[in-house]
């Protein structure tokens, strides 16, 4: 799961600097030449530096703390960089724990730095005083508070390489005003390894040829793989070993477009909304492959019934996730890439074709009774899935999908098309609405040559629209697709299934958005008629810079297929 940064870290030396200067120095000696953040008193040293590196260090101003660490999270998923965030002290710092907790339980190399008051008034409640390193213990990887100038380098230097190294997370680092103001002579050397840290294991023969074994033998095997592929560059193994054997594969949301989507043997997604022929079939087969995932709830459903008839083998670089959820018969500990290539010359070629055609014959179900109606629906109002599959049309499933949390998020990862690695950003874990829009802001710096197309629900949108200000003032071409119907609408599916249709609190009065996004320079429409979607989604995807597009869609759309919480993968309903 290693991720990579635009240069090998550098060793740097400079004489008698400030604190400020030396925190600078050590991001450029580190590659970085974008962060993203939001200034204040006890962070002011540090940004009065960075106004003297801005030819060489990019600052993007957002509009909130929050959306600094969403746009530092799209960047690193994107661009396969370390991201950067900083804010000051007090509620700047509190306003980041979102955006970290999101980043720690979907694996985001992130390393946030904050400013902090000064050493002599920690713990006598000073103005926007907060102890942030309290607050992020649980949701970092690893922090750390500053507050000697010397410690600058060696900390830094640490909390890249503990963000990038094994399983990525994010890295909180939080700096008194006094040490950033006091001046030392600066060494900056990189960080390669931490005693009692280890981030990489060697992979146990003895486990790659019981797996070897196991899945030679298996006439109904499974591979579930997730964001463990993507994370650890392993695509082109992970294909070879998929194409190999001829097993067929299904994703969680992380995982998706790690292979490509039209892939003969890309079974879909598992899970709550996931697809009909890999929910059930996992209850089915006889080997299950989980190859860099991590047995979330949402995937498993009810553990006393999950893939209690198969043999499990789960390639994993955490080992604090092995038996953590689901006990499995063979763990082969490492990074998946390394996993595999070793795995691979000892596997063969599997006769499965009976296997397959239960797929087929599942998904055949699933056409008719789900797919069909979301893409191609008789009623007169628009839908979620017709929209993704006309932005799939102009697309062609070369574009970066950036979702939010809710309805429209599980139709996205349904729908959209993908034709290579790191296209599907959105927040897993955490499921945290506001994501999307400062998301794909860092999705297209991170990869600024590719189409970024943002779809979010109207709720999420609210949560973080004041970032149309950052879009704005960058100037980035980043299209932005509101599914609005007005609703919370997988809050209201549930109130609907599960709570005799008592909407309380989910009906929404919007605003004009597109009065909103003219507001902000930037080209809108709205439609509502089918006839409209079409030409309105080419236009917007032809459009020099940001523009945003409303779909006003049906107000009381379910998605389907569905696994009612708690239940079985068994269990998963069509309607």
């Amino acid at each position: 799961m290693k991720t990579k940064t635009a240069s090998q870290p550098t060793t740097v030396q400079a004489k008698n600097i400030s604190g400020a200067e030396a925190v600078i120095r050590c991001l450029l000696a580190e590659g970085v030449d974008l962060v993203y953040g939001y200034p204040g008193g006890a962070i002011m040293p540090i940004y009065d530096e960075l106004y003297k590196f801005q030819d060489q260090l990019h600052h993007v101003l957002t509009r909130h703390e929050q959306g600094a660490t969403h746009m530092a999270q799209g960047y690193a998923r994107t661009s396969g960089k370390v991201g950067v965030a900083m804010a000051t002290s007090g509620p700047g710092a509190t306003n980041l724990v979102t955006g970290i907790a999101d980043a720690q339980i979907d694996s985001t190399p992130m390393v946030c730095i904050t400013g902090q008051v000064a050493s002599h008034l920690l713990g006598s409640d000073a103005f926007q005083e907060t102890d942030i390193i309290g607050i992020s213990t649980s949701v970092t990887k690893w922090n750390y508070q500053i507050t000697k100038v010397s410690e600058i380098p060696s900390i830094l230097a640490k909390a890249f390489f503990i963000a990038r190294s094994g399983r990525p997370g994010p890295v909180l680092i939080d700096i008194t005003k006094d040490a950033q103001f006091d001046f030392f002579d600066f060494e900056y050397v990189p960080c390669t390894g931490i005693r009692s840290y280890q981030s990489d294991f060697p992979i146990a023969q003895d486990a790659l040829s019981q797996a070897a074994t196991l899945i030679n033998a298996a006439k109904k095997p499974l591979i579930v793989w997730g964001q463990g592929v993507i994370l650890g560059e392993a695509e082109a193994a992970f294909k070879t070993f998929v194409e190999k054997t001829g097993i067929p594969a299904a994703w969680t949301i992380l995982g998706l477009s790690a292979l490509e989507t039209d892939h003969p043997l890309n079974m879909g997604m598992v899970g709550m909304h996931g697809n009909y022929a890999p929910n059930l079939l996992t209850n089915e087969c006889d080997l299950l492959i989980a190859i860099g995932m991590r047995f979330d709830d949402r995937v498993t459903g009810s553990l006393d019934t999950y893939a209690k008839q198969a043999k499990i083998i789960h390639l994993e670089i955490d080992p604090a996730e092995v038996n953590k959820n689901v006990m499995v018969d063979v763990a082969v500990l490492g990074n998946c890439k390394d996993s595999l290539e070793q795995l691979l010359p000892h596997v063969q070629p599997l006769e499965l074709t009976a296997w397959k055609a239960r797929f087929h014959e599942l998904n055949a179900i699933e056409e008719e009774k789900v797919i069909q109606k979301d893409l191609y629906p008789t009623k007169e109002g628009l839908t979620m899935g017709e929209t993704l599959r006309v932005i799939n049309e102009h697309s062609g499933g070369d574009a970066i999908i950036v979702t939010d949390v809710g309805q429209h998020q599980m139709v996205a990862c349904r729908y959209a098309k993908f034709n290579q690695s790191k296209s599907n950003v959105t927040s897993g874990g955490l499921g945290t609405m506001g994501f999307a829009l400062p998301a794909a802001i860092g999705a297209k710096m991170g990869a600024p040559k590719r189409q970024v197309i943002a779809i979010i629900g109207d709720g999420g949108y609210q949560m973080t629209i004041q970032e149309l200000g950052t879009i704005f003032q960058q100037r980035l071409d980043v299209k932005i697709v509101v599914l609005n119907n007005e609703f919370l609408g997988m809050v209201r599916q549930w109130q609907q299934l599960f709570f005799d249709k008592r909407y309380a609190s989910t009906e929404m009065i919007n605003p004009d958005f597109i009065a909103i996004a003219k507001a902000y320079g930037i080209a809108a429409k709205c439609v509502d008629q089918r006839e409209e979607l079409s030409p309105a989604i080419a236009t917007m995807l032809n459009t020099p810079g940001p523009y945003f597009l409303e779909v006003r869609v049906e107000k009381e759309d379910n998605v389907f297929p569905m696994i009612p919480s708690g239940a079985s993968v068994s269990d998963i309903r069509l309607e």
